[in-house]
């Protein structure tokens, strides 16, 4: 395997080069990561609001990734396989930091005239870290990862309704920790 070569080998047998030789592996796990890194440290970041908690576990997500490998028998979907680990780990983090984001933080964002895109997108993260933790994830796979709802269900080990009831709700909330700020902003 060279570099050009890996480009076009499907995800699934890259994974699974991943437990044999060496150099095949670290080739493999370089088209991989390459193809993958970005959407994982985006999904990372977009959950935990804080690059250096979505750097620490991006980084934890992809050697967990790599290691998996050699005891994984049966592969169909890597990129939800990767989110899949993201996700544990963004789990695993919170039991372990309980924090709390108040009404006030937003407020901070909202200043008075139009919101210019960097200042809606504050609010956006900050009503984002609002959300409950199953509304949020279910809520950034969907509309910043473009998954699928049967791809968030096989991530979230859930139902395809409750998915469906998940992003339904994180949206409705959002619109309605948004929309004073929104209006005033129209104003």
């Amino acid at each position: 395997m060279s570099g050009k070569k890996t480009a076009n080998i499907p995800d699934v047998d890259l994974f699974f080069s991943l437990a044999g030789d060496k150099k095949v592996a670290e080739e493999a796990f370089a088209e991989l990561y390459a193809r993958y890194a970005g959407r994982v440290y985006a999904y990372c970041y977009r959950c935990t609001s804080d690059p250096d908690e979505a750097q620490d576990i991006f980084q934890e997500t992809f050697l967990r990734f790599y290691e998996s490998a050699k005891r994984v028998d049966s592969m169909s979907n890597v990129i939800g396989f990767i989110l899949k680990i993201s996700r544990n780990l963004i789990l695993n983090h919170r039991r372990n930091k309980k924090h709390a984001i108040d009404i006030e933080s937003i407020e901070l964002l909202a200043g008075p005239g139009a919101l210019d895109g960097s200042e809606l997108l504050g609010m956006l993260t900050t009503a984002l870290e609002m959300l409950p933790d199953d509304y949020r994830e279910a809520f950034v796979l969907r509309e910043y990862e473009g998954l699928s709802y049967n791809q968030i269900a096989e991530i979230l080990d859930t139902s395809l309704t409750n998915v469906k009831v998940r992003i339904f709700r994180a949206k409705q909330r959002l619109r309605k920790i948004l929309s004073p700020y929104l209006a005033d902003a129209a104003h």
